[in-house]
């Protein structure tokens, strides 16, 4: 996707994502997306497809932090080392692959550790809280369980939602007289009426690509906050908006 900004349109929005992923998060996002074997990386498209997705956050104005950039070095010397010939008596050189699977490997190690953690139930002042699990969602929903949606996957959402209704793929931002708060109330009060609805849906009165941008960055903000959680039945299925409040919150100021 390519990106044409109008300066005159130029947009000061920010979204500050603390409560999302880093960048090794992404790298898992999109290894299982390509559905390949983590040590098997096929690092080109992978390198591609990351430096595509911190673009697509840089064109949304979502801060991006410098881990994500760093990461993306890393990617882009390990593509270049891939792409030298192999020179006599280098064919026992350790893979340079594993420069990043070593951290993925131990990360994944820590979130299990943490997920185990999460789910035990101690007492006295050691008490975790305690989450439900994919079966027990799936009996209060009355549906098949839920899936947390990450930032990445989000991402990836309104990326179809663009190239259905802008096939061409140019995001170009214009002046436009909506504002991250009008949007934030927007989705605020169609919650409040209805609770939950789909992620394809959120768009449905958006006309212009300026206006997809700041609805998408205004769920990102409530998002942030707490007000708003996303939830999937499958990857490969729309994404489902909940309200997370009582209905008697203020939108949140810009």
């Amino acid at each position: 996707m390519t990106v044409e900004e109008d300066q005159a349109g130029n947009q000061d929005y920010e979204v500050k994502l603390e409560i999302f992923e880093g960048p090794l998060d992404l790298l898992l996002h999109l290894i299982r997306k390509n559905e390949v074997d983590i040590f098997d990386i096929p690092i080109a498209t992978v390198t591609d497809q990351y430096l595509k997705t911190i673009d697509m956050m840089k064109a949304l104005n979502v801060n991006v932090a410098g881990d994500f950039l760093v990461m993306a070095s890393t990617l882009v010397h390990i593509k270049s080392k891939m792409l030298l010939p192999n020179y006599e008596g280098e064919e026992d050189e350790e893979d340079p692959r594993l420069e990043i699977t070593r951290p993925l490997m131990e990360y994944l190690r820590l979130k299990e550790i943490a997920g185990e953690l999460s789910e035990r139930d101690l007492l006295d002042r050691d008490v975790f809280t305690r989450h439900l699990s994919q079966d027990e969602v799936g009996d209060v929903y009355g549906e098949e369980p839920l899936l947390q949606v990450s930032l990445f996957q989000l991402m990836d959402a309104f990326k179809r939602v663009l190239e259905q209704r802008a096939p061409e793929g140019v995001l170009e931002f214009r002046p436009e007289p909506w504002s991250l708060k009008d949007k934030t109330a927007v989705i605020v009060e169609r919650l409040k009426q209805e609770e939950a609805f789909y992620f394809s849906q959120l768009f449905d009165q958006d006309r212009t690509i300026s206006e997809f941008v700041v609805t998408f960055l205004a769920l990102l903000e409530l998002v942030q906050i707490g007000l708003v959680r996303l939830f999937q039945t499958d990857m490969d299925k729309d994404i489902r908006l909940e309200a997370h409040f009582n209905g008697d919150e203020e939108e949140p100021d810009e």
